[in-house]
Protein backbone atom coordinates (compact mmCIF):
# COMPACT_ATOMS: atom_id res chain seq x y z
CA UNK A 1 0.00 0.00 0.00
CA UNK A 2 3.09 2.65 0.62
CA UNK A 3 3.28 2.36 -3.25
CA UNK A 4 0.27 3.56 -3.72
CA UNK A 5 -0.53 5.87 -5.97
CA UNK A 6 -1.34 9.31 -4.41
CA UNK A 7 -4.19 10.18 -5.97
CA UNK A 8 -5.76 7.38 -4.87
CA UNK A 9 -5.52 8.07 -1.08
CA UNK A 10 -8.49 11.11 -1.90
CA UNK A 11 -10.61 8.36 -3.01
CA UNK A 12 -9.74 6.42 0.07
CA UNK A 13 -10.34 9.94 2.25
CA UNK A 14 -13.70 11.09 0.17
CA UNK A 15 -15.15 6.68 0.50
CA UNK A 16 -14.19 6.99 4.13
CA UNK A 17 -16.97 9.17 4.95
CA UNK A 18 -19.48 8.10 1.94
CA UNK A 19 -23.12 7.26 3.52
CA UNK A 20 -25.51 6.53 0.71
CA UNK A 21 -23.18 9.38 -1.53
CA UNK A 22 -21.21 10.67 1.39
CA UNK A 23 -21.84 12.97 4.41
CA UNK A 24 -19.92 16.18 4.36
CA UNK A 25 -19.15 16.86 8.05
CA UNK A 26 -18.18 19.68 9.94
CA UNK A 27 -14.55 21.01 10.92
CA UNK A 28 -12.30 19.92 13.91
CA UNK A 29 -10.05 22.11 16.09
CA UNK A 30 -7.67 21.34 18.50
CA UNK A 31 -7.89 24.74 19.94
CA UNK A 32 -11.41 24.19 20.62
CA UNK A 33 -11.21 26.23 23.65
CA UNK A 34 -10.62 29.61 22.12
CA UNK A 35 -12.68 29.18 18.93
CA UNK A 36 -16.20 28.55 20.71
CA UNK A 37 -17.80 30.62 18.74
CA UNK A 38 -17.84 28.29 15.52
CA UNK A 39 -19.80 25.33 17.35
CA UNK A 40 -21.77 27.46 20.31
CA UNK A 41 -23.66 30.69 19.15
CA UNK A 42 -24.21 31.45 22.86
CA UNK A 43 -20.93 31.87 23.39
CA UNK A 44 -20.94 35.72 21.41
CA UNK A 45 -20.16 38.32 23.36
CA UNK A 46 -19.22 36.51 26.51
CA UNK A 47 -15.84 37.72 26.98
CA UNK A 48 -16.91 41.43 27.65
CA UNK A 49 -15.49 42.85 24.59
CA UNK A 50 -15.14 42.90 20.84
CA UNK A 51 -13.37 39.92 19.59
CA UNK A 52 -11.80 38.88 16.12
CA UNK A 53 -10.43 35.16 15.61
CA UNK A 54 -8.77 33.78 13.10
CA UNK A 55 -8.06 30.15 12.57
CA UNK A 56 -6.31 28.21 9.89
CA UNK A 57 -6.06 23.87 9.42
CA UNK A 58 -4.14 21.65 7.71
CA UNK A 59 -5.03 18.38 8.23
CA UNK A 60 -2.83 14.97 7.32
CA UNK A 61 -0.06 16.62 6.19
CA UNK A 62 1.55 14.86 2.93
CA UNK A 63 -1.88 12.74 2.02
CA UNK A 64 -3.36 14.71 -1.47
CA UNK A 65 -6.58 15.78 -0.54
CA UNK A 66 -6.99 16.10 3.03
CA UNK A 67 -8.66 18.60 5.31
CA UNK A 68 -7.87 21.78 5.02
CA UNK A 69 -9.81 24.18 6.92
CA UNK A 70 -9.40 28.28 7.55
CA UNK A 71 -12.54 29.87 10.10
CA UNK A 72 -12.51 33.68 10.97
CA UNK A 73 -15.28 34.94 13.34
CA UNK A 74 -16.24 38.42 15.17
CA UNK A 75 -18.59 39.02 18.21
CA UNK A 76 -19.09 41.56 20.82
CA UNK A 77 -21.91 42.73 23.48
CA UNK A 78 -23.38 45.36 21.80
CA UNK A 79 -24.14 48.10 25.21
CA UNK A 80 -27.69 46.36 25.47
CA UNK A 81 -28.05 44.62 28.45
CA UNK A 82 -27.24 40.78 28.22
CA UNK A 83 -26.77 40.76 24.45
CA UNK A 84 -24.18 39.89 22.11
CA UNK A 85 -23.87 39.32 18.14
CA UNK A 86 -21.09 37.59 16.35
CA UNK A 87 -20.21 37.09 12.63
CA UNK A 88 -18.42 33.64 11.27
CA UNK A 89 -17.13 32.55 8.25
CA UNK A 90 -15.65 29.06 7.55
CA UNK A 91 -14.44 27.63 4.62
CA UNK A 92 -13.48 24.09 4.02
CA UNK A 93 -11.81 21.89 1.92
CA UNK A 94 -11.22 17.91 1.49
CA UNK A 95 -10.78 15.91 -1.32
CA UNK A 96 -13.29 16.72 -4.36
CA UNK A 97 -15.55 18.74 -2.17
CA UNK A 98 -15.53 22.87 -1.15
CA UNK A 99 -17.92 23.91 1.90
CA UNK A 100 -18.20 27.59 2.97
CA UNK A 101 -20.40 28.51 5.58
CA UNK A 102 -21.83 32.36 6.94
CA UNK A 103 -23.36 32.73 10.48
CA UNK A 104 -24.64 35.48 12.34
CA UNK A 105 -24.89 34.88 15.99
CA UNK A 106 -27.54 36.67 18.40
CA UNK A 107 -27.00 35.96 22.41
CA UNK A 108 -28.71 37.21 25.60
CA UNK A 109 -27.08 36.36 28.81
CA UNK A 110 -28.81 36.19 32.72
CA UNK A 111 -26.92 37.04 35.81
CA UNK A 112 -27.21 33.95 37.65
CA UNK A 113 -25.66 34.48 40.72
CA UNK A 114 -22.67 37.51 41.62
CA UNK A 115 -20.36 35.30 39.60
CA UNK A 116 -22.39 32.88 37.08
CA UNK A 117 -23.89 33.77 33.86
CA UNK A 118 -26.18 31.87 31.93
CA UNK A 119 -26.22 32.46 28.00
CA UNK A 120 -28.71 31.33 25.10
CA UNK A 121 -27.88 31.50 21.82
CA UNK A 122 -29.29 31.12 18.42
CA UNK A 123 -27.17 30.88 15.04
CA UNK A 124 -28.64 31.29 10.99
CA UNK A 125 -26.93 31.66 7.87
CA UNK A 126 -26.23 29.60 4.70
CA UNK A 127 -23.83 26.32 3.92
CA UNK A 128 -22.57 26.35 0.06
CA UNK A 129 -21.12 23.18 -1.02
CA UNK A 130 -19.41 22.25 -4.27
CA UNK A 131 -17.81 18.85 -4.88
CA UNK A 132 -16.03 18.14 -8.40
CA UNK A 133 -15.68 14.59 -9.01
CA UNK A 134 -13.78 14.62 -11.71
CA UNK A 135 -10.77 15.41 -8.88
CA UNK A 136 -10.89 11.86 -7.90
CA UNK A 137 -9.49 11.19 -11.41
CA UNK A 138 -12.41 8.56 -12.23
CA UNK A 139 -11.58 5.68 -14.76
CA UNK A 140 -14.54 6.28 -16.63
CA UNK A 141 -15.10 9.87 -16.83
CA UNK A 142 -18.72 10.28 -17.86
CA UNK A 143 -19.72 7.53 -15.07
CA UNK A 144 -23.32 8.37 -14.45
CA UNK A 145 -22.79 7.28 -10.80
CA UNK A 146 -20.38 10.00 -10.36
CA UNK A 147 -22.39 13.28 -10.11
CA UNK A 148 -21.30 16.90 -9.03
CA UNK A 149 -23.03 18.72 -6.13
CA UNK A 150 -23.02 22.89 -6.55
CA UNK A 151 -25.72 23.60 -3.53
CA UNK A 152 -26.78 25.92 -1.12
CA UNK A 153 -28.65 25.76 1.92
CA UNK A 154 -29.53 27.54 5.17
CA UNK A 155 -28.78 27.53 8.52
CA UNK A 156 -30.28 27.35 12.25
CA UNK A 157 -28.40 26.48 14.75
CA UNK A 158 -28.84 27.01 19.04
CA UNK A 159 -27.19 26.95 22.09
CA UNK A 160 -26.63 27.34 26.01
CA UNK A 161 -23.33 28.52 27.52
CA UNK A 162 -23.48 28.83 31.21
CA UNK A 163 -19.95 30.10 32.73
CA UNK A 164 -18.47 31.71 35.12
CA UNK A 165 -14.64 33.50 35.33
CA UNK A 166 -13.33 30.16 36.37
CA UNK A 167 -15.45 27.59 34.73
CA UNK A 168 -17.50 27.02 31.47
CA UNK A 169 -20.03 24.12 30.28
CA UNK A 170 -22.10 24.39 27.09
CA UNK A 171 -24.05 22.67 24.47
CA UNK A 172 -25.10 23.44 21.29
CA UNK A 173 -26.09 22.18 17.94
CA UNK A 174 -24.50 24.54 15.01
CA UNK A 175 -27.04 23.43 12.51
CA UNK A 176 -30.37 21.14 13.23
CA UNK A 177 -31.07 21.16 10.14
CA UNK A 178 -30.08 17.66 8.28
CA UNK A 179 -29.89 18.19 4.25
CA UNK A 180 -29.86 16.49 1.42
CA UNK A 181 -28.13 17.74 -1.84
CA UNK A 182 -29.48 16.10 -4.98
CA UNK A 183 -29.14 15.67 -8.55
CA UNK A 184 -30.38 16.03 -11.75
CA UNK A 185 -32.27 12.52 -11.64
CA UNK A 186 -33.19 13.09 -8.01
CA UNK A 187 -30.80 10.93 -6.14
CA UNK A 188 -28.83 11.96 -3.29
CA UNK A 189 -25.29 12.77 -3.47
CA UNK A 190 -24.79 14.36 -0.14
CA UNK A 191 -26.35 14.55 3.22
CA UNK A 192 -25.62 17.30 6.08
CA UNK A 193 -25.64 15.93 9.21
CA UNK A 194 -27.16 17.26 12.35
CA UNK A 195 -23.95 18.18 15.04
CA UNK A 196 -24.38 18.15 18.70
CA UNK A 197 -21.56 19.58 21.10
CA UNK A 198 -21.04 19.47 25.09
CA UNK A 199 -17.67 21.53 26.08
CA UNK A 200 -17.01 22.02 29.56
CA UNK A 201 -13.20 23.45 31.44
CA UNK A 202 -12.40 24.84 34.35
CA UNK A 203 -9.73 26.58 35.90
CA UNK A 204 -7.20 25.97 38.30
CA UNK A 205 -5.34 28.72 40.27
CA UNK A 206 -1.64 26.70 41.06
CA UNK A 207 0.14 29.92 42.13
CA UNK A 208 0.03 33.47 41.57
CA UNK A 209 1.63 33.29 38.35
CA UNK A 210 0.39 29.70 36.91
CA UNK A 211 -2.71 28.56 36.02
CA UNK A 212 -3.87 25.04 35.14
CA UNK A 213 -7.21 24.43 32.91
CA UNK A 214 -8.52 21.21 31.79
CA UNK A 215 -11.24 20.94 29.03
CA UNK A 216 -13.27 18.92 26.97
CA UNK A 217 -15.21 18.67 23.90
CA UNK A 218 -17.94 16.13 22.69
CA UNK A 219 -19.37 16.09 19.47
CA UNK A 220 -22.07 13.87 18.14
CA UNK A 221 -23.21 13.00 14.83
CA UNK A 222 -25.66 10.15 13.17
CA UNK A 223 -23.88 7.93 11.56
CA UNK A 224 -20.38 8.64 13.20
CA UNK A 225 -18.38 7.58 16.45
CA UNK A 226 -18.56 9.71 18.95
CA UNK A 227 -15.37 12.26 19.14
CA UNK A 228 -13.76 13.42 22.59
CA UNK A 229 -10.80 15.73 22.70
CA UNK A 230 -9.36 15.93 26.17
CA UNK A 231 -7.13 19.03 26.71
CA UNK A 232 -4.93 20.20 29.43
CA UNK A 233 -3.18 23.96 29.33
CA UNK A 234 -0.84 25.85 31.64
CA UNK A 235 -0.67 29.34 31.51
CA UNK A 236 2.32 31.16 32.92
CA UNK A 237 2.61 34.51 33.85
CA UNK A 238 -0.86 35.64 32.05
CA UNK A 239 1.55 35.54 29.18
CA UNK A 240 2.70 32.04 27.82
CA UNK A 241 0.31 28.32 27.27
CA UNK A 242 1.69 25.40 27.16
CA UNK A 243 -0.90 22.54 26.78
CA UNK A 244 -1.67 18.79 25.29
CA UNK A 245 -4.12 17.08 24.27
CA UNK A 246 -6.31 13.30 23.01
CA UNK A 247 -8.34 12.91 20.46
CA UNK A 248 -10.14 9.64 21.35
CA UNK A 249 -9.16 7.08 18.67
CA UNK A 250 -7.67 9.37 16.73
CA UNK A 251 -4.61 11.73 17.82
CA UNK A 252 -2.39 13.25 20.24
CA UNK A 253 -1.46 17.04 20.54
CA UNK A 254 1.04 19.87 21.56
CA UNK A 255 -0.07 23.25 22.16
CA UNK A 256 1.83 26.24 22.56
CA UNK A 257 0.25 29.78 23.02
CA UNK A 258 1.38 33.21 23.87
CA UNK A 259 -0.41 36.55 24.68
CA UNK A 260 1.62 38.84 22.52
CA UNK A 261 0.24 42.07 23.95
CA UNK A 262 -3.06 42.91 25.68
CA UNK A 263 -4.77 42.63 22.74
CA UNK A 264 -2.95 40.09 20.62
CA UNK A 265 -2.56 36.05 21.39
CA UNK A 266 -1.05 33.73 19.26
CA UNK A 267 -1.71 30.26 19.29
CA UNK A 268 -0.26 27.01 17.39
CA UNK A 269 -0.84 23.66 17.65
CA UNK A 270 0.20 20.26 16.59
CA UNK A 271 -1.35 16.76 16.09
CA UNK A 272 0.18 13.15 15.52
CA UNK A 273 -2.14 10.60 14.30
CA UNK A 274 -2.67 7.68 16.03
CA UNK A 275 -4.49 5.89 13.29
CA UNK A 276 -3.53 3.21 10.51
CA UNK A 277 -3.96 6.63 8.27
CA UNK A 278 -0.67 8.12 10.51
CA UNK A 279 1.43 6.03 8.49
CA UNK A 280 1.19 8.07 5.59
CA UNK A 281 0.91 11.53 6.49
CA UNK A 282 3.13 13.75 8.82
CA UNK A 283 0.57 15.09 11.19
CA UNK A 284 -1.54 18.16 11.10
CA UNK A 285 -0.58 21.80 11.98
CA UNK A 286 -2.99 24.35 13.38
CA UNK A 287 -2.25 28.66 13.82
CA UNK A 288 -4.58 30.41 15.42
CA UNK A 289 -4.84 33.90 16.64
CA UNK A 290 -7.15 36.54 18.32
CA UNK A 291 -7.28 40.08 18.34
CA UNK A 292 -9.12 42.08 21.20
CA UNK A 293 -10.21 45.56 21.95
CA UNK A 294 -10.33 46.03 25.38
CA UNK A 295 -8.71 43.64 27.34
CA UNK A 296 -7.67 45.64 30.30
CA UNK A 297 -9.00 44.53 33.55
CA UNK A 298 -7.60 46.52 36.54
CA UNK A 299 -4.48 47.19 34.95
CA UNK A 300 -3.95 43.52 34.51
CA UNK A 301 -4.38 41.44 31.12
CA UNK A 302 -7.67 39.48 31.09
CA UNK A 303 -6.86 36.24 32.89
CA UNK A 304 -9.20 34.05 31.06
CA UNK A 305 -8.13 31.61 28.55
CA UNK A 306 -11.38 30.60 27.05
Amino acid sequence: MKYMKPYLFSIILFFSICYHGFSQQESQYTQYMYNTITVNPAYAGSRGMLSFTGIYRTQWIGLEGAPETMAFSLNSPIGIRGVGIGLSFTGDRIGPSTENMVTADFSYTILLERDTKLSFGIKGGFNSIDVDLSRLNPETINDPQLTDVNRMAPVIGTGIYLHSDKWYLGLSSPNFLETEYYDDVQVSTATEKSHFYFIGGYVVDLSQNLKFKPAVLAKAVKGAPLALDLSANLLFNKRFTLGAAYRLDAAVSALAGFQITDQLMLGYAYDYDTTDLGNYNSGSHEIFLRFELGTRQGGTVNPRFF
